[in-house]
């Protein structure tokens, strides 16, 4: 059976050396049709603090296929990979969020809220599927029921095929789902390095400015010198063990210092967002 080319455009861009760039979205049809031919590697939609609302993530995904595009191209990547910001995974472990919109195809997942190695290894083990102890990679275990039929045809898959794509990059060299645990807080800045260390698996770290500015007592003040110090441990620790990190809020006048001290997920922010696009593509130097 011939290599299939690669699906997920974030992990395309990564792999090259490139920076990853997409923005957030709520689940809503119009916005899926834009987002689906904008020069994003990919559009994470946000149902963390919007309503969980599974079959309108659906609709979406259907939405952003586009028959001519898939044609040209040739391949049956999407111009913009569908990701999603679940519910926050906490203490509740709620893994079925994640199920189901891998379920329904997406490529990547966002977990809010990770503070510690458990909670890390529970994130990463449900975008998994089972397999015995003495079989490769087996860490972290996986715990992702059974139930792909409406992701492999997304995808354009077989079956098998779907099987041997569907585990997390980079653990998985062929691995297209992409793992985005967010730290939001001191606690998770704390229990960083440990989670980097055991928890195999992660694509990357993004950094909940939002959270962390309102717990240091500086609430959305993003430029703040306590905020920002905070968000460069976190940068610092993320170099060190080779992980890719991501900044949330990307704009035009932040663009150049977020890359330049070591971003390489990039979230354009929604507001005016394709001049925050044009402004980071320019910045990461694709054009």
């Amino acid at each position: 059976m011939a290599e299939l080319p690669r699906l997920n455009g974030v992990v395309g861009a990564l792999e090259k050396g490139r920076h990853a760039l997409t923005t957030f979205t709520p689940a809503d049809v119009e916005a899926a049709i834009a987002l689906a031919t904008a020069k994003y590697d990919a559009v994470v939609y946000e149902m963390e603090h919007n309503a969980y609302d599974i079959r309108a993530f659906r609709d979406c995904l259907q939405y952003m296929l586009n028959r001519r595009q898939i044609a040209q191209a040739g391949s049956l990547a999407p111009a913009v990979a569908p990701f999603a910001r679940i519910p926050p995974n906490g203490g509740e472990k709620a893994q079925f969020h994640a199920k189901q919109v891998l379920d329904l195809g997406a490529y990547g997942i966002i977990w809010p809220h990770i503070s510690t190695v458990d909670q890390a290894y529970n994130a990463v083990a449900a975008c998994r599927y089972p397999r015995l102890k003495d079989k490769p990679l087996y860490e972290p275990a996986g715990i992702r029921g059974d139930g792909p039929t409406q992701a492999v045809r997304y995808w354009g898959l077989t079956q098998q095929e779907y099987y041997e794509r569907a585990d997390v990059w980079p653990l998985n060299p062929k691995g297209e789902i992409f793992v985005i645990l967010m730290i939001e807080d001191t606690e998770g800045i704390s229990n960083l390095k440990d989670i980097l260390k055991n928890v195999p698996g992660i694509g990357a770290i993004l950094i909940g400015e939002g959270d962390l500015s309102q717990e240091l007592g500086y609430p959305r003040q993003y430029e703040h010198k306590v905020v920002l110090e905070a968000m460069a441990q976190i940068v610092n620790t993320c170099k060190e063990a080779n992980v890719v990190v991501g900044h949330p809020h990307v704009e035009t006048h932040n663009v150049e210092r977020v890359v330049k001290e070591g971003y390489r997920f990039l979230m354009c922010a929604p507001v005016r967002s394709y001049g925050n696009l044009e402004k980071a593509r320019e910045a990461t130097g694709r054009g």
